[in-house]
């Protein structure tokens, strides 16, 4: 079952046991989903990242489509990493920080670039978390990490089932701790959740990822 870090604290030979398993993963890419309430847990999350940080991390946030994305410039100067809005077709690079342009989906090609996509809203988004986390589970596999963070609907929760499905790992924001507890409730809700994660601990669980793969 997953866990919360709302319930009683493991024991830290348990703690350790779990970081050792994900250090021996080697993810290659991670992929970040989060809507209302999640742009600030992302700017804690990115911050926390090393420099040297060794996988590729894609990022879908739900953004008015008519306006210009603040997002990259919000989070660049927290983040060690370069943080872009990609063009379509471009190659995913092991430590960049990828942002999906307001008003597109960011999807993941079989040859491992960046294909962006003005077809219909996905559970009335677009960019769509669940597109985003689908296609990187279709060409990552094992070696993908999903992380759902706090929104107000269903997003990403079909999309973590593909990943796990698929062989990656689910992390989900815990809802106490989620400014809108919807999304991640709803990943939880139907077992999408490998584990489940207040900020600071996800924030501490991501940088501790191996840093060469």
């Amino acid at each position: 079952m997953p866990r919360s870090t709302s319930e009683p604290p493991p024991t830290q030979a348990a703690d350790a046991s779990a970081a050792r398993t994900h250090a021996r993963r080697g993810y290659q890419l991670v992929v970040i989903g989060g809507s209302a309430g999640g742009i600030e847990v992302l700017k804690v999350l990115l911050a926390a990242l090393p420099a040297r940080f060794a996988a590729a991390v894609m990022i879908v946030a739900h953004l008015p489509p008519d306006s210009p994305s603040y997002l990259v410039p919000a989070i660049a100067h927290r983040c060690a990493l370069p943080v872009v809005e990609p063009d379509a077709g471009e190659l995913i690079l092991p430590g960049r920080v990828y942002v999906a342009p307001a008003g597109y989906h960011m999807l993941v090609e079989v040859d491992r670039t960046v294909a962006l996509s003005t077809a219909a809203a996905v559970r009335f988004s677009r960019p769509s978390i669940d597109v985003l986390f689908e296609s990187a589970a279709a060409v990552y596999g094992e070696r993908l990490l999903a992380i759902l963070l706090s929104g107000a609907n269903d997003d990403g929760a079909h999309g973590l089932e593909r990943v796990r499905a698929l062989g990656g790992t689910a992390w989900v924001q815990d809802p106490g701790s989620a400014g809108a507890p919807e999304m991640p409730r709803a990943a939880i809700e139907r077992g999408a959740a490998d584990a489940i994660y207040n900020p600071a601990t996800l924030a501490k669980r991501l940088a501790a990822l191996p840093t060469s793969l």
